[in-house]
């Protein structure tokens, strides 16, 4: 008997059904891409956390304290911003200036936490030969930084208390990975860093010549993409609250931080431990004098035309999570 034979579509309906079937694949892969789905809540993925060699959220990450989180590592405030700004990020970790150029840049974020000040934890090195006494002896000299980071306020603030202007000194703006060899190397005759970096600079042979002591908080700021706050605020906030947790943990057991750090940051423990000695200090509440203090530095960097104005820097600052930092 012979085998029935099997009816087939066109081969026009067959290339139809194949082009549906693509459409419709590649419509799915869009929506995931983009955290797309017939259910808004869902979909969103883990909540994407930049943060520094060093800073807070170091210890967080060093001691598995917040599995649910996907880690970005970044050398600076401004390549973390930058992160905000292309959207592969949600939360992270900077200095008192990075806010300043960001908000400046047109990035959207918000200013949801700080800390305690910090001013001991950056600072102008210089070689101890070299014969200088004083920030004022550096004029004409080539002085290295991070431009946009904590030590580009230092600096400002420095040139104002010696009654000097950017044009008494030849700045060279230089990552932290440059800034070390150029300075080790005698090709810059200053260099102005933040710790660890400053810690690990501290050889023999290397003089502190100032640090932001009366000068600059030298605070850490966390900033949030606008949609993290609105859509994740939950998320956010259960986040925040192990920030708070691990800070306050490391703050009373010092060595057990530093040993549990100076892996993670692959330095010693010796240069861990002196530099959190100094630049470890409790997470604060953002207040409307947390604004103004901002608002001042971005005011003193549009006054040197280092960044256009107008800027407001009051209006970032979110205080709806500020109830985990008290």
């Amino acid at each position: 008997m012979r085998t029935p034979s099997v009816r087939r579509p066109p081969h026009h309906s067959r290339l139809v059904t194949a082009a549906l079937t693509t459409v419709a694949v590649l419509a799915t892969a869009v929506l995931s891409a983009c955290g797309g789905s017939a259910d808004a809540g869902d979909g969103a993925g883990k909540l994407r956390v930049g943060y520094q060699r060093f800073g807070g959220l170091s210890l967080v990450k060093a001691r598995g304290a917040a599995p649910e989180v996907e880690w970005s590592l970044f050398e600076s405030g401004p390549a973390l911003t930058e992160a905000l700004k292309a959207g592969s990020i949600d939360i992270g970790q900077v200095g008192e200036a990075p806010p300043v150029f960001a908000a400046a840049g047109k990035i959207p974020f918000s200013v949801i936490g700080t800390s305690a000040p910090i001013p001991q934890g950056e600072a102008v090195l210089v070689k101890a030969d070299s014969g200088y006494r004083s920030f004022a002896d550096l004029k004409g000299r080539t002085v290295a930084l991070n431009k946009g980071s904590n030590v580009h306020w230092l600096l400002v603030q420095l040139l104002k208390a010696n009654h000097m202007t950017l044009k008494d000194i030849q700045v060279t703006y230089l990552k932290p990975a440059e800034g070390r060899p150029a300075f080790d190397g005698g090709q810059v005759d200053a260099w102005v860093i933040w710790d660890p970096y400053f810690a690990l600079a501290e050889q023999p042979g290397v003089r502190v010549l100032a640090d932001a002591t009366g000068l600059a908080s030298n605070r850490e700021y966390v900033l949030a993409a606008p949609e993290a706050v609105t859509k994740r605020s939950d998320e956010v906030r259960a986040f925040l609250q192990r920030y708070r947790e691990v800070t306050d943990w490391g703050i009373a057991h010092p060595e057990e931080r530093a040993s549990t750090l100076a892996p993670e940051l692959k330095i010693p423990q010796d240069v861990t431990s002196r530099a959190l000695a100094r630049s470890a200090r409790p997470l604060a509440p953002v207040t409307p004098a947390i604004g103004d203090e901002l608002q001042a530095i971005t005011d003193g960097f549009i006054a040197l035309d280092l960044i256009p104005g107008p800027v407001d820097l009051r209006s970032r600052v979110d205080d709806r999570f500020s109830a985990v930092f008290q």
